[in-house]
């Protein structure tokens, strides 16, 4: 315990949460700006001064995999630069002495699925920031990043030139009606959509194109009927029996209407992560960074 109270301190912490959030101590290094050698022996030193390993090491190039000792100290460490990241904030808000605005793209699913919690959270300890929610598609955002009209924008699939938090894994499933043919089978594979009616995004969202690209691979032409940018009303028309539509897995689980259900795939055509993205080349602030901390402690999955 005295070795925890004198050498370990928030770099050590960083690292272990780093490479626990991208599975690679190489990433993890990366995305820090340290060397694979710097961040490991951070990470050993905590590790030594706890007595227990914090990561099941494969080697090669397999995914590390936190220990059960490595879940319990992230949770604590996640905490930790919490309320340090609401220290610097509480500063900032002091100092500026007005009201502190954050301003984050938002996708229809972060929205309505991922950012109510976190903001319930967040309000509880900043209620003076405000927080503005625009919609976005993936490429606006990006855009509205680099020109400083946002500060943090969440992204599907981002460009790796954008500094990334990953948030979580939302993959494609099939939407249908729970009377559905298709809602028969267990676990399908893409190719079912084959010569079907299906309700889809518009080509303005970037994820929609690259799935109907992995289609196209794969032999996959579904009859598109109707396409949409809203969430609501694609749910909309497959309750009424339309057609069936490919959304993430995020939205599916809370469907708009008792008719509906949805099914994993077997296949995965085209990948698909929520990622919470800010510049590179503008300093994060102080509430931006206790905002990204909110959104973590919610999300993490």
């Amino acid at each position: 315990m005295n070795s925890i109270k004198s050498g370990i301190g928030l770099r050590e912490l960083r690292a272990v949460l780093a490479v626990a959030d991208l599975g690679s101590f190489r990433r993890a290094a990366a995305e820090l700006g340290y060397t694979q050698s710097a961040l490991s022996h951070q990470v050993a030193a905590l590790e030594a001064a706890l007595g227990w390993p914090l990561f099941h090491r494969p080697g090669g190039r397999g995914q590390v995999r936190l220990t059960p000792a490595g879940e319990a100290v992230c949770r604590r460490a996640r905490r930790a630069l919490g309320e340090v990241e609401a220290i610097a904030a509480d500063a900032e808000e002091a100092e500026r002495g007005e009201s502190v605005r954050v301003r984050v793209g938002v996708s229809q699913t972060a929205a309505a699925e991922l950012m109510p919690p976190a903001l319930r959270s967040f309000r509880d300890e900043y209620p003076g920031v405000e927080v503005v929610l625009s919609g976005i598609d993936d490429s606006a955002g990006a855009d509205a990043l680099r020109k400083g009209r946002l500060d943090l924008a969440f992204i599907n699939n981002p460009e790796p030139d954008d500094l990334i938090e990953p948030v979580l894994e939302d993959p494609w499933v099939i939407l249908t009606r729970r009377d559905s043919e298709l809602a028969e089978l267990r676990r399908p594979g893409f190719d079912v959509l084959d010569g079907v009616d299906l309700v889809a995004w518009t080509h303005r969202w970037q994820g929609q194109r690259e799935l109907e690209q992995a289609w196209d691979r794969h032999g996959i032409a579904p009859r598109v009927v109707y396409r949409t940018d809203d969430n609501l009303a694609l749910q909309r028309l497959v309750a009424a029996g339309l057609g069936h539509a490919c959304i993430g897995r995020l939205a599916a689980r809370r469907a708009v209407d008792p008719s509906l259900t949805w099914l994993p795939p077997l296949d995965v055509l085209s990948q698909r992560e929520i990622a919470l993205c800010y510049p590179r080349q503008r300093p994060m602030t102080a509430t931006s960074r206790a905002l990204v901390a909110a959104i973590r402690r919610q999300t993490v999955l």
